[in-house]
């Protein structure tokens, strides 16, 4: 997947954002349970993790390149 431009960018993060929110979400709902499923909480936190990489990169294309 290749964003280059920027408001695409900032679109993009924004919907990474909430998912990653509604994720947090989930995982802590699932924690909680009674009769939680291990490794469906396994790969939720596996796929927060994915997109906070995601979001991390996108944010790091925000960042203007300056000449030193």
């Amino acid at each position: 997947m290749q964003v280059q431009d920027h408001a695409e960018i900032v679109h993009l993060l924004a919907e990474l954002r909430m998912e990653h929110r509604d994720l947090d979400a989930a995982i802590e709902r699932l924690a909680s349970a009674i009769g939680r499923d291990e490794l469906q909480l396994t790969r939720l936190k596996k796929r927060k993790l994915l997109l906070k990489d995601n979001i991390a990169r996108l944010e790091s294309k925000l960042i203007p390149d300056l000449d030193a």
